[in-house]
């Protein structure tokens, strides 16, 4: 009996002590409930994903991120480096389409992912994709061009994807776009078809054809709208206006359908392009880049005087100046000319000639043709049916991008 009474006096005790405990939860929660509905700093720091914050810590970027102003990039060579090259595969990659994937299409060589672009004067600062989540958080950045534009922006998912978490990343494609989405950072890295910038008949994502070019030239509002606010954009247009020295395209009346010389033509297109750009651009929370030509390796006889093939079978780049035929050096000055009298500002990103010493980088048999790999009949046939304007992933988009992530640490270390 007197166990028992000492057992009940315990409880009895020890109630109001559980009772108290009870309640300091209770209203624990009241108030971080209360936190959270009321946007509190607290919460906003602590209690939710980083991309929801509004006071983060900066993102740090070093001495050794940044490169001199002064530093041409893009005056160099390509150094062999087996050891940090590529920087990421083929099979790490799922949203590479076929087209690029060369080893998979049965490429033997594997040298073409091994090359390093290194400045004369500077040093490239080593791609770091978090960094770069880090500087686009709650950011887009659009690739707008052709199919070369693609690459680009495959070769931009895929050096930053492998950082990211599966059910955290996403692709979706609403033509003409592709949308790859980083949960995590609320970042969009999206790809954009227009192959002329300005509008044509060859604007359907998937149902067009070089064949059948007419371009309008005064015309770039349906486009337009899908480039408002996007926080950085990245141009390209070449290789669709060099199918012919002439093109058909509208200046003025839709109907009225004439022939322009191309470099004509491009030039109305670029003053087109630039007077979008100065109507619709807030150059404090926007950045532009232009990228040049990507040069095309169709007639071996340039760098290998007296052969008559192409890239097929090429395996070293070219270790010396070169600007091949299919270069246009009046499209540059056009290109030049536009971007100098813009009112706002347009980052030029010269890939040109670096690109031309890597006659040893394109797709050539190992690609699509009209959607289709190459029968093994077509593969035995190079001269008539190796792609020489595409290129291998991973390969040198990547170089194009590790120099755009070079350009974009800089203006993020720039901002006030």
């Amino acid at each position: 009996m007197l166990k028992q009474l000492s057992f009940d006096r315990q409880i009895h005790s020890a109630f109001p002590l559980a009772l108290a405990a009870f309640l300091i939860l209770g209203l624990a929660r009241l108030v971080l409930d209360d936190l959270k509905s009321h946007g509190s700093f607290v919460f906003k720091m602590y209690g939710r994903p980083r991309s929801e914050t509004r006071h983060r810590l900066p993102v740090v970027v070093s001495s050794k991120d940044l490169v001199d102003e002064d530093c041409n990039l893009f005056d160099g060579k390509w150094e062999w480096d087996n050891a940090s090259y590529p920087l990421y595969e083929e099979e790490t990659c799922p949203y590479l389409v076929k087209q690029v994937t060369c080893q998979k299409n049965g490429r033997p060589d594997s040298f073409y992912k091994k090359w390093r672009w290194q400045p004369n004067s500077c040093n490239l600062p080593r791609f770091d994709p978090l960094k770069l989540l880090d500087i686009l958080r709650d950011k887009r950045i659009m690739f707008v061009g052709d199919s070369i534009q693609r690459g680009q922006f495959e070769s931009m998912v895929c050096l930053v994807q492998s950082a990211i978490p599966k059910g955290k990343k996403s692709l979706q494609r609403v033509p003409p776009r592709k949308i790859f989405k980083v949960e995590d950072y609320n970042v969009s890295i999206e790809y954009y078809w227009a192959p002329f910038i300005v509008e044509s008949i060859s604007d359907h994502a998937t149902n067009h054809t070089v064949l059948k070019r007419m371009v309008k030239l005064d015309s770039i509002a349906n486009h337009g709208k899908h480039w408002k606010g996007v926080d950085v954009l990245v141009f390209e247009s070449y290789v669709w206006w060099r199918y012919r020295p002439v093109i058909n395209a509208t200046y003025g009346s839709p109907e009225d359908v004439k022939e322009y010389t191309v470099s004509t033509a491009y030039r109305l297109a670029m003053e087109t392009w630039a007077n979008w750009l100065e109507s619709n651009i807030n150059p404090k929370s926007q950045n532009v880049f232009f990228m040049t030509m990507s040069p095309t390796h169709l007639w071996s006889w340039e760098w290998r005087p007296g052969s008559d093939e192409n890239c097929f079978n090429e395996s070293q780049p070219m270790h010396h100046p070169h600007w091949g035929t299919g270069s246009s050096t009046e499209i540059m000055e056009i290109i030049h000319d536009t971007i100098q009298n813009l009112k706002v500002d347009v980052t030029t990103l010269n890939i040109t000639q670096l690109s031309e010493f890597r006659k040893d980088a394109h797709t050539s048999v190992y690609g699509e043709r009209r959607g289709k790999l190459l029968t093994k009949d077509q593969r035995s046939d190079p001269k008539n049916y190796a792609d020489c304007i595409h290129w291998c992933l991973p390969g040198v988009p990547d170089t194009w991008n590790e120099i755009l992530y070079a350009y974009l640490l800089r203006n993020h270390q720039n901002l006030p």
